[in-house]
């Protein structure tokens, strides 16, 4: 398979035929525009600038210069960068790609980057849709992107306390295949897995797939290895302490801004053999929300718990709903879930839904499940997983045709939710009115807590070829102003980046912001870490 260096994931997994024909007729039926499509630039048109650096002779095999490796690693993946690389505008290019083997390697690369003051830049799978990856360090002699995708190992399984060491470069699928033959699982699972590093998940915060209980990877850290311009950064292995404030969460988020993550310890499960699932169609969005609270809110904690509004239903479900459609499921390695279902449908049903007949897989342990028929829940279900899985490929589909296509989400409390739903939307619609004429904003739940949703916004409009970075840069700007002013979080599970900076900056408080810069100050003397991300670059 081949990777896409301007776009996500593989070429080969590219919408196009069929699949392509259906997308842009449902386009089509939503809103005007025209749909011309538009090729990406090769690779040897970009005329990138000359490397201003060479590495010295003991660092050069680990280092690149090859243009498509230098394009690659230019930009992430938010539709920001698909659009500038549609365009052949990489204004900000590593001057060298760095792939270290082993933690020595990390260590060499920072002492020479810090000596010469070249920026460093970690970069995992290169999934990052804020700026996170981007070398925009011009008040450095150079930049290295330092791409830990060769340190992908699972070094050591400790079944008694079911935990493992993993290498930071590990990529979702490398290493739930190192894991199962353990019977062992992480249950991390973002959008981005094929395509995201464990330690892209720990610099960012990363969210998963699962909509409640744990839902971050914070939550699965038991110790880290961080390479600091100070040192080495070696957490003790714990199941839990209350010996001052953790040094690990001081580097969770911390988007390579202090340090390297190189291996960490996490904490893993047993894989599910017990599955249960249904999805539930309401007649007044209001309702499917006050149901989603009180699932939230009942210690059932299913594995997903998604609600998706009208709009949503609709483009990615392919199901037609009023008020809006809820997809539930339950999971577990240990014991059947059905009653758990059973519990939720009925909480959906004191709320006006109308669940699908559900579905439920629970053999015993190591024994196969019954084949089922597939129920309406079944179906809807997979639509939107299938969905789900193909967005981005379809993202850059829509974007080589010139519409508006991203995402943005956020996070508050259950008393807040109303009036910041109403207040985001009207902001997000105002916003492409004035840009674009018409367009649609969608909205789904991606996790749940029992004090709050995370709300996950879509937006798609007619673009201009050539302006559509712009037209969603005004739109984005006011959806940021509006979810600040009602008391959302800039980002739920997406990090900060140099995108969110400016909100980020106003939702932090001052204290926070001079602790953190003393931080940096301390483990970064040199300011060559990912400078911009998190703070102001020196």
């Amino acid at each position: 398979m081949t990777r896409s260096w301007w776009g996500w994931g593989h070429v080969e997994d590219a919408v196009r035929g069929a699949e392509l024909e259906a997308l842009l007729a449902r386009v089509r039926a939503l809103m005007p525009g025209e749909l011309t499509a538009h090729e990406p630039p090769d690779i040897s048109s970009l005329a990138l600038p000359t490397p201003r650096v060479t590495p010295p002779a003991s660092l050069a095999g680990l280092c690149s210069v090859d243009p498509g490796d230098r394009a690659a690693h230019a930009h992430g993946k938010a539709f920001r960068d698909v659009v500038r690389n549609l365009h052949g505008e990489l204004r900000h290019v590593p001057d060298l790609v760095a792939r270290p083997a082993e933690e020595r390697d990390v260590i060499d690369l920072l002492d020479w980057c810090t000596r010469e003051g070249i920026a460093m830049v970690p970069y995992g799978g290169g999934s990052s849709v804020v700026g996170g990856v981007e070398p925009r360090c011009d008040g450095h002699p150079a930049a290295v992107t330092v791409d830990l995708g060769h340190m992908n190992r699972v070094l050591e399984i400790d079944r008694t306390s079911r935990a493992a060491r993993i290498q930071a470069g590990a990529l979702g699928p490398d290493l739930e295949n190192q894991l199962r033959p353990h019977g062992l699982t992480l249950r991390h699972f973002p959008q981005s897995f094929e395509f995201s590093t464990l330690g892209g998940w720990l610099a960012t915060r990363a969210g998963g797939h699962y909509a409640t209980l744990y839902t971050h990877i914070d939550d699965l850290v038991e110790s880290m290895r961080v390479v600091t311009g100070a040192g080495v950064s070696a957490s003790l292995r714990l199941p839990g302490s209350g010996a001052g404030p953790s040094p690990d969460r001081l580097f969770l988020g911390s988007e390579g801004s202090l340090g390297v993550i190189t291996e960490a310890w996490m904490r893993l499960q047993e894989r599910p053999c017990h599955h249960a699932r249904a999805s539930v169609r309401f007649g007044d969005y209001t309702a499917a929300v006050a149901a989603t609270r009180a699932i939230a809110q009942s210690g059932l904690n299913p594995a997903n718990c998604r609600l998706l509004d009208a709009a949503e239903a609709l483009i990615n479900a392919g199901v037609s709903v009023a008020g809006g459609l809820l997809v539930l499921a339950f999971e577990s390695a240990d014991h059947p879930v059905r009653l758990d279902l059973q519990r939720a449908v009925e909480l959906c049903r004191d709320h006006g839904g109308e669940p699908t007949a559900d579905t439920a897989e629970e053999p015993g342990r190591g024994a196969a499940a019954a084949p089922r028929k597939a129920s309406a829940g079944d179906i809807a279900a997979e639509t939107w997983r299938s969905s789900f899985l193909r967005m981005p490929y379809q993202r850059d589909a829509l974007a080589r045709h010139s519409l508006i296509v991203e995402t943005f989400e956020t996070a508050c409390t259950w008393d807040r939710f109303e009036a910041l739903h109403h207040a985001v939307t009207e902001a997000a619609r105002q916003a492409i009115g004035e840009v674009a004429g018409t367009g649609v904003v969608t909205c789904r739940f991606t996790h749940v807590y029992p004090d709050g949703p995370a709300p996950y916004f879509g937006v798609y409009a007619p673009g201009r070829w050539g302006s559509t970075v712009a037209q969603w840069d005004h739109i984005k700007d006011a959806v940021s102003e509006a979810i600040h002013t009602c008391g959302g979080t800039i980002t739920h599970h997406h990090a900060v980046g140099r995108d969110h900076r400016p909100w980020y900056d106003r939702q932090r408080p001052d204290p926070f912001a001079a602790a953190l810069t003393a931080a940096k100050t301390a483990l970064d003397p040199a300011g060559v870490l990912n400078p911009g991300v998190l703070l102001p670059a020196p």
